[in-house]
């Protein structure tokens, strides 16, 4: 995430002190990639050290004032026409997770994808919850309007990006699975590949039967369009 450019994209809309552009952001945001004002004046000082910014005087309470500079505008549109580098990916940790628990002793790689799903499902269905709410917003309009929309398409990226998570995941689990049942019929490989899914303990009283499996995902169709059933679970980004 580039703070500087964000920040940038804020001041070229007009002057703004330090704790202003945190506020500002952060509703762009929902909050989902929170600031501090430490954060924000560190920034500030590179950008003016930089000569993309400069201090504009202060306004009537006080604070100092930031603006664009022409270096600054130029830098912002550049960073607008350029595509997102993905040739170079950041580390994530879930990926790393999985790989390091392939032939790790104690470990069952299929526990680990289990639970890892039931939490990304359940942060799908707090994304879509939210996103009605920010549907709602949009379509009521009002004067934060284009904060609202900024928040929807955050909000869509969450869902998306979750939604591929767990396909993701039910991908790693029948791969293992394959792998497990190939090695099995030739005789060799690792005690760590995944054998097929266990069957879930019986239940006793009138409902068993009638519970799923705990690795078992609602179908994420059905969660971004908020039809599956809700679980409650803190979301991961909030509108503050």
């Amino acid at each position: 995430m580039s703070i500087r450019h964000g920040l940038l994209a804020l001041l070229e809309r007009g002057p703004r002190y330090g704790s202003q552009l945190r506020t500002e952001f952060e509703s762009r945001t929902g909050s989902t990639w929170p600031l501090n004002v430490g954060q924000v004046y560190t920034t500030l000082n590179r950008l003016e050290r930089d000569g993309m910014v400069a201090q504009g005087g202060e306004d009537a309470a006080g604070h100092t004032l930031y603006t664009i500079t022409d270096s600054g505008r130029a830098e912002l549109r550049t960073w607008f026409e350029k595509p997102v580098d993905r040739t170079s990916p950041a580390r994530d940790e879930l990926a790393i997770k999985l790989a390091m628990a392939v032939g790790a002793p104690s470990v069952d790689i299929r526990d680990v994808i289990q639970s890892q799903r039931r939490h990304t499902v359940k942060a799908m269905q707090d994304y879509t919850r939210l996103k009605a709410q920010a549907l709602i917003a949009v379509e009521s309009g009002g004067a934060r309007e284009r904060d609202d929309v900024a928040w929807l398409l955050v909000l869509e990226q969450l869902i998306f990006q979750t939604e591929a998570e767990a396909r993701w995941l039910d991908h790693c689990e029948s791969r293992l699975i394959r792998l497990s049942t190939t090695a099995a019929d030739a005789g060799t490989g690792p005690d760590a590949m995944a054998s097929p899914p266990r069957k879930a303990p019986a239940a006793d009283g009138p409902d068993a039967g009638a519970r799923p499996d705990a690795g078992a995902r609602p179908d994420a169709d059905a969660v971004r369009s908020g039809t599956a059933p809700a679980e409650t679970a803190p979301p991961a980004a909030r509108r503050r």
